[in-house]
């Protein structure tokens, strides 16, 4: 190393030196500045304590026969009050509107059950969206010493029939108040928290304080598989169009760093919703779904951690509104929150059809019909109708092909050979143009309606007018129906025999068989897709469906119904063979004119032909 190299080591050394010693003696001057501050502000806090407590007399006649702890035992809080409160005996006040029976604890002024009236459980039970002891609700603040709400016993300041006042004393004449209010006929439940006289109890340094909520959801529908599967955790943001996800029958949990608008513990057919008016500043969020051996026959714990900026503007309440009640589409739009977005209706497409199309109609013929089972009918054959044009394009190429069926045979038995597929191809092209057949023509109007079959996927389940809702041997429709039970699980199965799902698969296997009547065979593939839609396919759907909703298997087994009839009908009276043979007769010996996309098919299977070629050259070397 030269001598440049060492000076220019040793200046930067001494300026490291010099810059870690002043800061050193810049932390020591704001560390004395600090100390200096603070002992002013605790001065000034002690001045505006001694002031308050002189000029607001504190009421504990309510405290009159109460022990107060042995002069041998050391308070847990600082504040007499607080140390009182969280020794009494707690206390129900029942909430009643008529739609939800309300229990709030005196503990805590949580809600400690909530019971949707209109409704029962599965076996008819009452429904409870959570019992006494499943659900703890607390706010944790620093009032000169960390509290949380859940741990006192709130003395009750005034009630009725549909709202409750509590009240949580402090020694320095400041309360945390806490209210409830039922809306009238409705399963909204208003809340405002207020911290009344308690700016010389809260340190002015506090900026935040936290709420947390510990619920268990019990179990409600038949079929816990089809229920877990669709219930979640929502959360919403403000000015997004849906909320987002947390759950749909796994656990889950999310940190959010971000304002949030409300957010939802959401069985598959009754939700309890909270929104914060001024929106939480952030939070933690948790689900975990319970087995389906839980003893106590529960479907979910949840768990909610939120945080509040505190008001600094002399308002010192913060409203938040509750929702316990059903997922019911229009009661929920009503609030105008995005509440209704809870419900799975599907993306974009699926959804726009749900919404506007599926929901209207179901909503119109149940004015009219009460049986669900004849409403389902007249929305299949409603909706075939509809796309019936589209339709009629396939189910006629169909019946066009069965019709050609034996010239397709002739065909085949001219080109036997692999080497001559290229030839066979283009014979084939030039019968389905005499012939009139698009061969293509069916696929366009089964991707039309393929989104309506799963908007009904979508809505069956989640419709909660179908809940209970029994027809022929199905007792309820938004559960799967069961005509013989295992007593033990069989894997992919599982314990029963659903009769609707059965039934649905057969129909979808005698359909597969009456479309494919007219289909010729020339090649492996062809013989295994005819394999899979003829028997992998209604067996999978079975699988599939002998856990759903009976309502969703009961619609694909009236689509499937329906869809032979009018390929029958199609078939009988306005395709005919005699009429289509006589045409390729009179246009024998002739090539039709091709159009582009034969061209450019013929092109791809050209050069497939010569890839093919050249593959079998180099297997003979």
């Amino acid at each position: 190393m030269n001598k440049n190299n060492v000076i220019g080591w040793i200046l930067i050394g001494a300026v490291m030196l010099g810059f870690m010693w002043y800061q050193s003696k810049q932390s020591e001057k704001q560390a004395a500045y600090q100390a200096y501050q603070d002992s002013i502000a605790a001065v000034e806090q002690y001045r505006l304590d001694s002031i308050y407590a002189a000029t607001h007399p504190v009421d504990t006649s309510y405290l009159t026969g109460i022990e107060l702890p042995e002069g041998n035992q050391a308070p847990i809080y600082k504040d007499s009050l607080l140390e009182q409160a969280s020794s009494l005996e707690a206390e129900l006040v029942w909430l009643d509107n008529g739609k939800l029976r309300l229990a709030v604890s005196t503990k805590g002024a949580q809600p400690s059950s909530a019971q949707v009236l209109d409704y029962s459980s599965y076996g008819g039970s009452d429904l409870y969206l959570f019992k006494e002891g499943q659900s703890e609700m607390g706010y944790s603040i620093y009032t000169g010493e960390n509290i949380n709400t859940k741990d006192f016993v709130f003395e009750v300041a005034s009630r009725t029939d549909t709202s409750v006042v509590m009240r949580l004393p402090f020694a320095n004449g400041g309360y945390i108040e806490q209210s409830y209010l039922l809306g009238r006929d409705s399963y909204d439940v208003e809340n405002v928290l207020s911290f009344v006289g308690m700016d010389g109890i809260i340190p002015r340094n506090v900026t935040q304080f936290d709420f947390d909520w510990n619920v268990t959801i019990p179990r409600m529908e038949k079929g816990y598989k089809n229920e877990s599967q669709y219930s979640m955790l929502n959360y919403y943001f403000s000015g997004e169009k849906k909320p987002e996800v947390i759950g749909r029958g796994r656990s889950g949990e999310k940190k959010i760093d971000s304002k949030l608008s409300w957010f939802a513990f959401h069985q598959q057919f009754f939700s309890a919703i909270m929104r914060a008016e001024d929106e939480f500043a952030s939070g933690d969020l948790a689900l975990k779904f319970m087995p389906e051996t839980d003893e106590d026959g529960n479907l979910m714990a949840c768990s909610a951690n939120m945080r509040y900026e505190m008001h600094r503007d002399g308002n010192n309440s913060y409203r938040n509104e509750f929702y316990f009640g059903p997922n019911h589409f229009t009661t929920l739009k009503s609030y105008d929150q995005k509440y209704e977005k809870i419900i799975p209706l599907g993306g974009a497409l699926v959804g726009w059809i749900t919404r506007f199309v599926i929901i209207p109609l179901f909503d119109f013929l149940h004015r009219f019909i009460s049986n669900f089972g004849i409403i389902i009918l007249l929305m299949t054959i409603f909706i075939k109708i509809v796309v019936l044009p589209f339709a009629y394009k396939s189910f006629s190429s169909s019946a066009k092909m069965q019709a050609i069926k034996p010239e397709v045979d002739k065909l085949n038995e001219k080109y036997p050979k692999p080497e001559d597929a290229m030839k066979k191809q283009q014979a084939m092209m030039n019968l389905y143009q005499r012939a009139g057949i698009n061969p293509m023509g069916g696929c366009l109007p089964m991707l039309l309606q393929f989104p309506i079959l799963w908007a009904m996927f979508r809505f069956f389940p989640a419709s909660i007018e179908l809940r209970q809702q029994s027809f022929l041997w199905a007792d309820d429709l938004s559960a799967y129906d069961s005509i013989l039970n295992f007593g033990f699980h069989i894997p992919l199965l599982g314990d029963h025999i659903s009769l609707f799902a059965l039934l649905m698969a057969v129909s979808m296997f005698f359909y597969s068989r009456a479309t494919m009547q007219g289909q010729s065979i020339s090649d492996p593939s062809q013989a295994s897709m005819r394999f899979m839609s003829l028997y992998m396919m209604p067996i999978m759907m079975f699988f599939i469906c002998n856990s759903l909703s009976s309502a969703l298997s009961y619609y694909y087994l009236l689509s499937n119904l329906i869809t032979m009839l009018e390929t029958w009908i199609i078939k009988k009276f306005f395709v005919k063979p005699e009429e289509i043979l006589a045409k390729l007769k009179a246009t024998e010996g002739k090539k039709a004119p091709k159009s582009k996309w034969e061209q450019r098919l013929e092109e791809a299977q050209r050069m497939q032909q010569q890839a093919y070629a050249e593959q079998q050259k180099k297997n003979r070397r």
